[in-house]
């Protein structure tokens, strides 16, 4: 099957298209129905709302930044196989950013307001990690989707007891990123340097901080 090659304008106007839709828009999801509708409706009191609601904004930020990661990442990526695993893994990355937008809606809340610094600054990363060869953008995939099962895992354990919802959709996403990671290691990723490790999750503890309240 013949695999349709798009002009540096066609592929300046899709990767366009995705930020908008990531961050302003409604991203293209797939198939898979949001984990929360399965799910008991808990009774929260007005703390623990607030208290789920900037966990959840949190974990969106990280899904606008995984979106521009992963677009980026397409964009300099080298050889094709690569190239259709990020652009398979930002799909995957879409039903997340509609599962938590979704159920920051139900609580009354709203997504960070810093969404457009959050894609600009993980795109030109994305974009960056694909330049240095596509081992060491695999291992930045590997490395980054292990730091989030973290932050996942540490919001598991912070959730309201009551907040169902909320965790179903969290455990799912838990779910995925683990899967992400693996299908990178797998298609040749390089483990990181450790400064690097360190300097990733630097800079995701003021992402996660930050869109916690903005």
């Amino acid at each position: 099957m013949n695999t349709r090659r798009y002009s540096p304008l066609d592929q300046f106007l899709i990767h366009l298209d995705n930020a908008v839709r990531a961050v302003w828009g409604a991203p293209a999801v797939t198939e898979r129905p949001d984990p929360a509708d399965a799910a008991p409706e808990g009774e929260l009191s007005d703390a623990e709302k607030r208290l789920s609601a900037g966990l959840m904004r949190v974990n969106h930020a990280g899904e606008v930044s995984a979106q521009a990661l992963y677009q980026g990442q397409s964009l300099t990526a080298k050889l094709p196989m690569v190239r259709e695993k990020m652009e398979r893994a930002a799909r995957e990355e879409n039903d997340h950013l509609a599962w938590c937008e979704q159920r920051l809606k139900a609580l009354d809340s709203r997504t960070s307001l810093l969404s457009p610094l959050w894609y600009g600054g993980s795109f030109a990363i994305g974009a960056l990690a694909g330049l240095a060869g596509d081992k060491w953008s695999l291992g930045f995939v590997v490395e980054t989707e292990r730091q989030v099962v973290k932050h996942l895992e540490e919001h598991l354990q912070q959730l309201p007891t009551a907040d169902h919802k909320s965790r179903a959709v969290l455990e799912q996403m838990k779910e995925d990123e683990l899967h992400h990671a693996t299908a990178a290691l797998q298609a040749g990723g390089a483990e990181l340097p450790a400064p690097m490790k360190k300097l990733m999750a630097a800079t995701s503890k003021v992402m996660t901080t930050t869109a916690r309240f903005i």
